[in-house]
């Protein structure tokens, strides 16, 4: 009993300690922040080469210059009247299409499926059918179908498939049955996100019904879509075939330093209790004019002004572009109260999807361990909405480790971009025609790729004329890799607002939510909600201005006699010069603002997380650490009990996936013949896909926890000796000419020829 008294001062000296380090930890994190900037806020050296050139080009004769500026001012008024008639064209469409109801902005015909304002829990969601176009490729009703769910983040539905190139007109040119998940304007009274997740695998059942004969539906995911396509696989993981989530933030506090300036802004906010005062105002419905305000708000230079300079100085050839997008842009729709409650307190602020900590009723939580379905992630890096951190850092959350995403049996896929914005991820025509086809070509033969977590690398061109595509491989990567990609996930201070925003939350809730529901009516949110600046200056520059009735008449006069400047006009390059220099200014003053808010953030709440006001989050990390050392152990025993049971096709199957192991990847041409093997030939051509799913995956298992065992047993497998060479002709033939393989993929096959008993390998065809 003696060491008794000194118990609490230990104690006392354990938490002093404990709070030195974390204290550390926030002035290092702090640091790191203010220095990063301070980094971005050098001046740009200057642009010699530009001032060189734009002297060169004004280094004329007087009497050219006089003729150059006179061009210059016809053409610049002429766009400018072309420039006002196109504001006014976008104005009238968004007019037109609030009193339309906002319907999908698809390029393509549909037909309603399932209209979810009818099943038991009503929500204003609906699944229709895309038909082809007249004169194009019918659609196999055998194929995969593919089921788009856009995002319900203040726009409508459409963006995916609004034009031709497009996610819908790729699987649609392949053939495949396309589905779309489409939503109304208003929300169902009382409708929660619980309530679209149950709609959404109401769908899927129907789709399985309509398509008996057809493997499980791909289920595309698109931003904010993505998070609801993995809740969907989690709920119901038997429905799905494969899960595609293009820019879709499951993970919100991972992001870089000095970068990622969204996911600041709950906390500077005080924490989601914003939300709730807005959809109180408007009588329990949110604005998502709201939400699109704060994307504009992330690139002002473009947002503002850019994308209107874009149009204004090549009005005769981006109009048609700029009023396509802008139907969809201008699109605000609304949520619940409960919808945008819960996405704010579970996502943004609470990052609760990756850590298995949302419900999901019945005293279950969506766990995204119960996704079995392969997933691909496309991100990139130059998306401020879905930075890669946010779309790719869950993987490290969810697994301990690759070993541990192979043993489960599951398979990840990721693919960067270098450098497309967030919505080109959905919209850009170029990105279509590339990574969303090669994803779909993936896609036909996902189930031939072993478990495990890979990099899609696109990498040139193979083939020439109309055999021409792109090189595809896919690259075993690690958990490692993850984290090294996703950056800063771990720091206090985002637990510390979570606490927060519970605490301000419930004094909401309390105090001020009963007396603003008291004075809002439909009458007053509406008011509200047409006041919008985003709706308002739109109705400016409609028909309903009466000072733009002009425009229209003035415009068509000018492009009756338009006489546009010479391309080598110098005052239009110096017309470039400016508006460059416009751009970079107003993106300076959101670098500072930007600056501002990531540093009164870690001040604040790293100072906060500091002395202790963090989220208890210890039983979340202890459950989740219980399942993940649980798994092994089971998977072990089973493996070892099965690990000289089967046959030939067993054998097969785990040769491929010893060799793919050995060589660390797998290129495309070699899974199309992977694919052909285990579809076409016996006995795999007998075999249901989910069958033949299993046993990749069960053989996956077996090679990740039993290595050696899974190599020396292979003989029990395949006892007769003819089974032997034609178990490893067809293995030979997947694997291509000797000299693609590479050293350890040869070692390997050269062991797999001595464990069988058999010579040196004869050379492929």
């Amino acid at each position: 009993m003696p060491a008794m008294p000194n118990l609490p001062a230990r104690e006392l000296a354990n938490k002093a300690s404990e709070t030195t380090t974390r204290v550390l930890d926030q002035m290092r994190s702090l640091a790191e922040v203010m220095a990063r900037h301070a980094t971005l806020a050098m001046p740009p050296a200057p642009d010699t080469a530009g001032a060189k050139d734009l002297a060169a080009r004004f280094a004329r004769a007087p009497g050219a210059l006089a003729q150059d500026a006179q061009a210059y001012m016809t053409d610049a008024t002429q766009r400018l009247l072309m420039f006002w008639d196109v504001m006014r064209q976008a104005g009238n469409n968004f007019v037109e299409h609030e009193r339309a109801g906002c319907p999908p902005v698809l390029f393509f015909p549909y037909e309603t499926v399932v209209d979810g304002r009818d099943l038991t829990r009503p929500v204003n969601y609906a699944l229709v059918r895309i038909l082809p176009p007249e004169g194009t490729r019918a659609t196999d009703p055998k194929l995969r179908p593919f089921v788009i769910i856009d995002p319900r983040a203040g726009h409508g539905a459409g963006i995916g498939g609004f034009k031709n190139d497009s996610q819908v007109g790729v699987a649609l040119r392949r053939g495949h049955p396309v589905y779309f998940v489409v939503f109304y304007r208003e929300p169902e009274k009382g409708q929660t996100i619980l309530d679209v997740t149950a709609a959404e695998a109401a769908f899927l059942t129907r789709i399985t019904k309509d398509h008996p004969e057809a493997p499980k539906p791909v289920v595309i995911g698109n931003c904010q879509g993505g998070w609801a396509t993995m809740m969907l696989g989690a709920a119901a993981p038997d429905a799905v075939g494969a899960l595609v989530l293009n820019g879709a933030p499951l993970s919100y506090w991972a992001g870089e330093k000095g970068r990622n300036p969204m996911r600041y802004l709950g906390g500077l906010a005080g924490g989601g209790w914003p939300s709730s005062f807005m959809a109180d105002l408007g009588n329990g419905k949110f604005d998502g004019a709201s939400l699109v305000a704060n994307f504009e708000s992330l690139s002002p230079g473009n947002t503002w002004f850019k994308k209107y300079f874009d149009l204004y100085s090549q009005v005769d050839s981006e109009a048609d572009r700029f009023l396509e997008f802008e139907r969809w842009w201008g699109g605000y729709f609304l949520m619940t109260s409960d919808e945008i409650r819960w996405i704010v307190d579970n996502l943004f602020i609470g990052n609760r999807f990756s850590s298995g900590q949302i419900a999901s009723g019945g005293g279950e939580t969506f766990n995204m361990r119960e996704v079995k379905a392969p997933v691909i992630v496309f991100a990139s890096s130059g998306d401020n909405i879905t930075p890669v951190g946010q779309a790719l850092r869950w993987i490290a959350d969810v697994y301990r480790d690759e070993q541990e995403i192979k043993s489960l049996g599951q398979t990840i896929v990721y693919l960067l971009h270098d450098q497309i914005g967030h919505l080109g991820i959905f919209v850009s025509g170029a990105v279509a025609k590339k990574e969303h086809s090669e994803i779909a070509t993936t896609l036909e033969m996902i189930e031939a790729v072993a478990p495990g977590l890979y990099e899609m690398r696109i990498t040139g061109h193979e083939g020439t004329g109309s055999n021409e595509e792109w090189q595809v491989e896919l690259v075993e990567r690690t958990i490692a890799d993850i984290r090294t990609l996703s950056g800063e996930a771990s720091n206090e201070a985002f637990p510390a607002v979570a606490k927060i925003s519970e605490m301000n939350q419930h004094l909401y809730d309390v105090l001020a939510s009963p007396l603003v529901r008291q004075f809002a009516t439909e009458a007053s949110a509406e008011a509200r909600r047409q006041a919008s600046p985003m709706r308002t200056r739109r109705y400016m520059f409609s028909d309903l201005n009466p000072f733009m009735m002009p425009v229209r008449a003035m415009a068509g006069m000018v492009r009756q006699h338009r006489a546009p400047a010479a391309p080598d006009n110098p005052f239009l390059a110096m017309e470039r010069a400016w508006a460059n220099a416009v751009e970079r200014s107003i993106d300076g003053w959101r670098d500072m603002r930007d600056a501002a808010m990531e540093t009164a953030f870690h001040a604040i709440y790293g100072g906060l997380a500091a002395v202790g006001v963090t989220g208890d989050d210890t039983a979340a990390e202890a459950e989740a650490a219980r399942r993940s050392v649980a798994v092994e152990p089971a998977n072990l025993a089973e493996a070892r009990g099965r690990v000289a049971t089967g046959g030939y096709a067993e054998a097969v199957i785990r040769m491929m996936i010893l060799l793919a192991d050995a060589r660390g990847g797998v290129r495309r041409s070699r899974l199309a013949r992977s694919n052909a093997l285990l579809t076409t030939e016996p006995p795999f051509v007998g075999m249901s896909p989910a069958a033949r799913q299993a046993m990749i995956r069960e053989q996956t298992v077996i090679v990740t926890l039993m290595r050696e065992q899974a190599l020396a047993t292979l003989p029990a497998l395949l006892p007769e000796a003819a089974e032997r060479r034609k178990a490893l002709a067809a293995v030979e033939h997947v694997a291509g000419p000797d000299d693609e393989l590479g050293d350890k993929a040869r070692e390997m096959l050269v062991q797999m020829r001595e464990t069988l008993g058999l010579g040196p390998r004869i050379a492929a065809a």
